[in-house]
């Protein structure tokens, strides 16, 4: 699957990294918790999440997470979408709950990760 895939399936819009659409994408996970996250090991995937502040960015970074979907309409500010666009981060919104665009994602054959190191 592709972050344009991601994008399509969940009828989200790009705030930055439209020109990274093609990048694929191996695995997803959704948290508003980032002590989760850390927790998901998995390279190239798809962080879901409605927390919105540049920690969400450093965490993603650190997990090899190149797309952040911010479900319930969340929108980054401008600080996020400048982290984001020097580090190759892709960000959509998208208007979902965080239990839909997962299972929206799932029922297009995206998987998570294991839980655990």
């Amino acid at each position: 699957m592709t972050i344009k895939d991601v994008k399509d399936a969940l009828g989200a819009r790009y705030v930055c990294g439209e020109e990274l659409q093609d990048t694929e994408v191996h695995a997803a996970c959704g948290s508003d918790m980032m002590s989760d996250v850390l927790a998901f090991m998995k390279d190239r995937s798809v962080l879901l999440t409605g927390l919105c502040n540049p920690q969400v960015i450093r965490t993603a970074e650190m997990m090899d997470i190149v797309c952040i979907v911010f479900v319930r309409g969340k929108k980054p500010d401008d600080t996020m979408i400048e982290m984001a666009r020097e580090r190759d981060i892709v960000l959509l919104c998208s208007g979902h709950r965080m239990f839909s665009a997962c299972g929206l994602l799932y029922e297009k054959g995206l998987r998570g990760g294991s839980p655990y190191r």
